[in-house]
């Protein structure tokens, strides 16, 4: 009964993060310009400003869903995750409009995710703070992939989420995980300023640097290095390949968040194994 348990619950997870992959798919649309919304409204009132008038962007929860381009109320049956894109071709059954592939990649990737967690780790504790860990990634990855903008509400509970974790006797010790979250920040905000003062370019935003600090809570200042490194690899050749399908030349700007979020998640999954490879190639440690 166990094993039959054992072999379920990453189906499950599959489902259940196809769902929630489509939820996330509203967090990403919708969550940008609720937040400048906000920041303008809170810029006004400090600057004794009257209200714009400007209508509140659709929330996360009760505004329905619908098409951007004729208006149409998406139907129960035309927001199955995964299912309904492909049924409907990847277009608006009103207007015929495309349906941009974000979608369905955003469901798929947080259903393989979600499946991939319950399966390394379980039913478990771990396996919902794994998961919360995986969902909010995903989500502040596409969103800075969008928008390059990586939002605190994000990074900043990710921290917090993480040292308290340590604090519990999850994954790192306390030690580390505070270490790795003010080592993962004071790096990448030490490399941000000397390539300022350097250049006059800002070459990454701050929430990079608050998100390596999320990550370091996770999984320690030991793994902050391999991090880096997994993180420059994942943006020359992914982001490399995006500027050759766009036609962009080098002087354009990537977002730096996505490739340190799938380095942060694949060395808190596979770091050592990663680490164990690397030294039988290599013929050395990476580290002390």
């Amino acid at each position: 009964m166990s094993e039959l348990v054992w072999m379920v619950n990453p189906w499950v997870a599959f489902v259940v993060g196809l769902l929630i992959g489509s939820f996330l798919n509203v967090v990403i649309l919708r969550t940008p310009p609720l937040l400048e919304w906000g920041w303008r409204r809170n810029a006004r009132e400090i600057l004794e400003m009257p209200e714009d008038g400007a209508p509140r962007p659709p929330g996360l929860v009760l505004a329905r869903s619908h098409c951007m381009k004729c208006g149409h109320g998406i139907r129960w049956y035309e927001n199955m995750p995964l299912v309904s894109w492909l049924a409907l071709r990847g277009k608006c059954s009103a207007c015929k409009t495309p349906i941009s592939f974000q979608y369905p990649f955003v469901e798929l990737l947080t259903g393989l995710a979600s499946a991939y967690v319950v399966y390394r780790f379980g039913v478990s504790l771990e396996t919902v703070v794994v998961l919360v860990f995986t969902w909010m990634l995903i989500a502040a990855s596409v969103i800075d992939f969008n928008t390059t903008l990586l939002p605190d509400e994000f990074t900043l509970p990710l921290m917090w989420l993480g040292l308290l974790c340590a604090l519990g006797g999850m994954f790192v010790s306390p030690q580390q995980a505070l270490l790795g979250a003010a080592i993962g920040y004071l790096s990448l905000w030490s490399i941000f300023w000397l390539f300022k003062l350097s250049t006059g370019k800002e070459g990454m935003g701050y929430g990079d640097f608050k998100l390596l600090a999320a990550l370091g809570a996770f999984v320690g200042a030991k793994s902050l290095l391999p991090i880096v490194l997994l993180s420059s690899l994942f943006g020359a050749v992914i982001g490399g390949a995006f500027l050759l399908l766009k036609n962009k030349d080098r002087q354009t700007q990537i977002p730096f968040g996505p490739y340190l979020a799938a380095a942060g998640w694949t060395q808190f999954m596979f770091g050592p194994e990663i680490l164990a490879w690397y030294e039988r190639t290599v013929g050395m440690p990476l580290m002390p």
